[in-house]
C-alpha cells in the first residue's frame, strides 16, 4: 500500500504537460498534419512497443541508442521487447507486414512518443514526442528535395527564422565502406588524439567521431578525409541535383562533410535542420534516405526517405514568441434553480449550430456572484447570463468580461448563434 505522506512523481525524464502546455503542443500537431496532408501524405499509426529484434537489425547494434539508451525487457512469454527510440524502424515493419508496397508510392506520416534512457536536459527527454514522415519506392533527388521543402515551409508557417540547413552525401554502400576505411587508417594515425568516446567509436562506428561534440575534437575532425571525395558517380549526381533543386527553390543550405546521422540505415542524402536558441540540442529536424533498410528487414528492395522532428524543441522555440488561446469564448452563467435545465439545452443548441464556439457552461450551482468568478476565471470574453426573467422574454443577456467599456445587451435566444458567430468571428 502507498503511505498516505508518499509523494509520488513522474519518472525522471518523462514529463507531464500540464493545460497550460498543451495549446502549443495540438497546434503544432495540427499545423503539421494538415501540411503533410497538404503535400499527399496519409497517417499510419503502429505500436509503441516492437521487438528488440527489429531496432537492432535496423539502427544497428554497436550504436549508441541500441547499446545504452533502449528500455528492453522481457515480457511474460520471453520475448525480448522495446518501446520504441524511433518511428522508422516500425513505420517500415508496418508497411512490410502488411503489404502496402505492393499498392505503388506510399508517402506516409506518424506521430507519437519515443522513448531513450538518456541523461535529460533542456531539449532532451526519456519519452519526448516526434512527428515524422517516410516515403517508400522513389529513389530520386526530387522526393529528398521535397522533404526539404516541406519542413522549410513549416519553419515559415511557424515563423522560425533562427533555422539553417545542413546537408550532406553519405554515398552509397560501398562508397561508405571504402571511405570508412580511409577514415580508420586517419583516425589509428592520430590514436593519442582521441577522446575515449572516440577510441570506442573507431571500433565500432567510426563515422560517428565526425559527429563528436567535444571542442578539442574539431581540428582532428577538420583534416580528416571528406566523404564526398569518395562518392561514386550515380551519388554524386543525386547529391548535385538535389542542390539544384534547393537553390531554384532559394532555399540557402550548408554543405556539412561532419553530417553523418546516428543510425546506421541512412545513405545518400542527409539533412538536419539547427538552431541555436536551444542550447547544446539545436536539431529541431533531421531525416535522411536509407535504401537498404527494407530488404535489410526481410522485403524486396526498395529506395526509401524520410525525417522527423521533436515537438518538445519546437515547443521549446516557439513558447516565447507564440501564445495558442484555449480559453472560452463564453461561459454561461444560470441565475435560478428553474433556468439549469434550460440553459444547458440552451448551451446544446449553440453547439450544433457553432461546432468551432468554445463554450463552457456553468456547473454546480453557485450564487450568481460565485459564477461570474468562475467566468472571469476561466478567461471567456463573454459571460450568457440566463434568468428567470430572459427566460420568460426568450433572450439571453451578454456581459463582456475583458473589455470594461463595453455595454452589456441582450439577445433574442433564436437569434444567438448568429450574434456570437458575427462578433466573436467563428
Amino acid at each position: 500500500p502507498i503511505l498516505a505522506n508518499s509523494t509520488l512523481q513522474a519518472i525522471r525524464g518523462m514529463n507531464d504537460q500540464l493545460p497550460a502546455e498543451t495549446g502549443l503542443c495540438q497546434f503544432l500537431e495540427q499545423e503539421l498534419g494538415s501540411l503533410l496532408q497538404a503535400y499527399g501524405y496519409r497517417e499510419i499509426r503502429f505500436p509503441i512497443v516492437e521487438k528488440t529484434e527489429l531496432f537492432k537489425r535496423s539502427i544497428g547494434e554497436v550504436t549508441d541508442i541500441v547499446e545504452k539508451e533502449m528500455y528492453t525487457f522481457d515480457d511474460r512469454n520471453g520475448d525480448s521487447l522495446t518501446m520504441r527510440p524511433e518511428g522508422t524502424a516500425g513505420c517500415v515493419r508496418a508497411v512490410l507486414q502488411h503489404g502496402l508496397l505492393n499498392e505503388g508510392v506510399q508517402r506516409l506520416w506518424y506521430m507519437g512518443p519515443m522513448f531513450r534512457h538518456e541523461r535529460p536536459q533542456k531539449g532532451r527527454y526519456r519519452q519526448f514526442h516526434q512527428i515524422g514522415a517516410e516515403v517508400f519506392g522513389l529513389s530520386g533527388p526530387d522526393i529528398d528535395a521535397e522533404m526539404i521543402m516541406m519542413t522549410a515551409r513549416f519553419w515559415k508557417m511557424l515563423g522560425l527564422n533562427d533555422v539553417r540547413l545542413h546537408i550532406n552525401s553519405l554515398g552509397n554502400a560501398q562508397s561508405r565502406n571504402r571511405y570508412r576505411d580511409s577514415l580508420v587508417e586517419y583516425l589509428q594515425g592520430h590514436y593519442e588524439e582521441l577522446d575515449d568516446d572516440s577510441k570506442r567509436r573507431l571500433l565500432t562506428n567510426p563515422l560517428r567521431i565526425l559527429d563528436s561534440k567535444n571542442p578539442d575534437m574539431r581540428p582532428l575532425i577538420e583534416s580528416a578525409p571528406r566523404m564526398g571525395d569518395y562518392l561514386d558517380d550515380a551519388s554524386s549526381a543525386h547529391f548535385t541535383e538535389l542542390r539544384e533543386r534547393l537553390d531554384a527553390a532559394e532555399i540557402a543550405y550548408t554543405v556539412d562533410d561532419t553530417l553523418v546521422r546516428g543510425l546506421d540505415y541512412y545513405c545518400d542524402t542527409v539533412f538536419e535542420w539547427i538552431t541555436d536558441t536551444l542550447g547544446a540540442q539545436g536539431t529541431i529536424c533531421a531525416g535522411g534516405r536509407y535504401d537498404g533498410l527494407v530488404g535489410q528487414l526481410g522485403g524486396k528492395d526498395c529506395p526509401a526517405v524520410g525525417f522527423a522532428m521533436g515537438l518538445e524543441r519546437l515547443i521549446g522555440m516557439l513558447a516565447t514568441t507564440r501564445e495558442v488561446v484555449q480559453n472560452p469564448h463564453a461561459y454561461f452563467v444560470g441565475v435560478g434553480d428553474s433556468v439549469q435545465i434550460e440553459m444547458q439545452t440552451y448551451a446544446e443548441k449553440l453547439r450544433d449550430s457553432l461546432p468551432a464556439l468554445r463554450l463552457t457552461v456553468n456547473a454546480g450551482g453557485g450564487s450568481f456572484k460565485s459564477q461570474f468568478k468562475k467566468a472571469d476565471r476561466s478567461g471567456s470574453e463573454l459571460a450568457l447570463i440566463l434568468g428567470e426573467e430572459e427566460l420568460a422574454q426568450g433572450i439571453v443577456a451578454i456581459k463582456y468580461l475583458r473589455d470594461s467599456a463595453a455595454e452589456q445587451t441582450t439577445v433574442a435566444a433564436d437569434e444567438l448563434a448568429g450574434w456570437l458567430a458575427q462578433n466573436l468571428k467563428i
